[in-house]
Parts: C-alpha cells; sequence; structure tokens
C-alpha cells in the first residue's frame, strides 16, 4: 500500500498492526483475569490499564504485588521495565520530534511495544514520509490495538476464573515479545546485548523481588554499547583502535 497522503498512511498503520490483534486480545485477557485474581477489582483493573497502558510493567508490578514485595521494590522494577519507553521516545524524535505538541503528546501516551516497531520499521524503510504521513502512520498503528487493549483487559476482569486452564491464555505474552523483537536483530550488537540479557536473567533467576530481570536487562544494555563501539572502531577510517 502506497503512502501519498496522510490518510493513505493511517490506513496503512492500521493495516501493519492488525496481526497485533492475534496476541493484544489473550494479552489483554490474561492481565485482567490475574489483576482481579490478585485482588483488583474491575473497576481498578480497567483503570490500571487506562493510567499506565504498559503490559510488561502491569504483569511485573502484578507479580511483585502478589508476593508482597515492598511498594518501592514494586515501583523500581515497574520503572525500570518501563525505561524502555524512554528509548523508544529518544530514537522516535528524529522522525516526529517537529509535529505539533499535542500530538507528540498523545504519542507518548499511546506508545507501545507494537506502535514503535512498526512505525520505526516504516520510516526506515520510506524517509521521505514528511511528518504528517509519520504521525499519521503512527497513530494508525495504535488503532486498533489500544482500544482493544483496554476492552479486552475489562473482558478479563469480567469473566475472571470462568476462563479455563486449558486455555493458556499466557501464551500471548512470549508470542508478542518474540513477533516484535526478532525483525528488530539487524546488527550484531542486537544479537550481543539479547543473548547476554537472556544468560543473565537464567542465571539470576533465584534473585530476591525478580530483581534478576533488572540486572538481566543491564547487562544487556551494558553488552550492546560495548559491541557498538567495538563495531564503530573496527569500521575502516576509524581513528580509534
Amino acid at each position: 500500500m502506497a503512502i501519498t497522503t496522510t490518510k493513505s498512511a493511517y490506513r496503512k498503520g492500521i493495516v501493519d498492526a492488525l496481526p497485533f490483534v492475534l496476541v493484544i486480545i489473550p494479552f489483554a485477557s490474561l492481565f485482567g483475569l490475574l489483576a482481579t485474581e490478585a485482588g483488583l477489582n474491575v473497576f481498578e483493573t480497567l483503570t490500571f490499564s487506562i493510567v499506565v497502558i504498559a503490559g510488561a510493567a502491569q504483569f511485573t508490578a502484578l507479580q511483585l504485588l502478589q508476593e508482597d514485595v515492598p511498594t518501592a521494590i514494586v515501583l523500581a522494577s515497574a520503572l525500570a521495565v518501563n525505561l524502555r519507553m524512554a528509548m523508544y521516545s529518544a530514537s522516535l524524535t528524529p522522525w516526529i520530534g517537529s509535529a505539533p505538541v499535542w500530538q507528540r503528546a498523545l504519542a507518548a501516551y499511546m506508545t507501545v511495544d507494537q506502535s514503535y516497531v512498526a512505525a520505526m520499521t516504516q520510516y526506515e524503510r520510506a524517509p521521505e514520509m514528511t511528518v504528517p504521513q509519520r504521525m499519521a502512520y503512527f497513530f494508525g498503528t495504535v488503532t486498533p490495538v489500544v482500544p482493544l487493549w483496554y476492552i479486552f483487559t475489562l473482558v478479563g476482569a469480567m469473566v475472571g476464573s470462568n476462563v479455563p486452564d486449558s486455555w493458556a491464555l499466557d501464551f500471548a505474552i512470549p508470542i508478542t515479545f518474540l513477533a516484535m523483537i526478532a525483525p528488530m536483530f539487524r546488527t550484531l550488537a542486537h544479537v550481543a546485548a539479547a543473548l547476554v540479557a537472556v544468560i543473565v536473567s537464567l542465571i539470576a533467576v533465584d534473585v530476591p523481588y525478580a530483581l534478576g530481570l533488572i540486572i538481566a536487562g543491564l547487562a544487556g544494555m551494558i553488552t550492546g554499547a560495548q559491541v557498538e563501539a567495538w563495531m564503530e572502531r573496527r569500521k575502516p577510517g576509524s581513528m580509534a583502535r
């Protein structure tokens, strides 16, 4: 689908995000279900999703709350998981940073893993897009995702324990992230960072309060940065060797 106007950019964003619907529905339903099992009522569960709108951070906070982890650790862990949004925002800025403030504010609220991955892939594939077209594409990617996150969080919370265990809704979490990050492994630094993060997370699985995830994330980021710097030094003409 060619992008020639903001309307066509918006439509392409919707089309490109449609595959995410297959995982958002079970993902959101599972969160609603687990939130009510953790003691939140339907209103609190829906409010949590609307205010935070960050599935991984929500699941992290929920799990730690169930384990009676101190509130400071819960907040720190949720913030650590959501730090990726700061990196998402930084990498999106060169593409949509000159858009009107209200559009950037709305995009900041609606930046989720799916919209970020789809938008960055499209922007790099078609750098000739204008800023209004980029914004339209971004809002197209969130159109099938964000409303369904709210709706099926509510459905999961209302259905609650009536969902049979045999449905195994938790399959949606790893599948969602694998589907999103696999196309992003484009350099040795990306692969090294992911590999180290996975290994360290397995080694640190017994660290209390799930802090092993934070340690693994830091190890992955440090590795990725070091490999990136090493690759830069090896480029022809580089002065730093």
